[in-house]
């Protein structure tokens, strides 16, 4: 196999590691207002935690589309 075509199973595989970001943004997201419809007097504790947690699942995409970006220069 020749390094560039490599380079673009390795950037298709990195991409998909965005798709499993947005699943667990929405199942943060989901589970807050799980959490919230259940007690709605904790919206403002439980508010606080969505945002770190939705912060390091964010930060999960990015890695992979810097990756992505990074096997891009190598492929070209």
């Amino acid at each position: 196999m020749e390094n560039a075509a490599a380079a673009f199973i390795g950037m298709g595989l990195a991409a998909a590691g965005m798709a499993g970001s947005g699943v667990g943004i929405g199942y943060v997201f989901g589970k807050m207002i799980e959490a919230v419809a259940r007690q709605p007097g904790a919206e403002s504790k439980v508010s606080k935690y969505v945002w770190i947690g939705f912060a390091l699942v964010e930060a999960v995409a990015l890695y992979g589309l810097v990756i992505a970006f990074i096997l891009m220069g190598k492929a070209g």
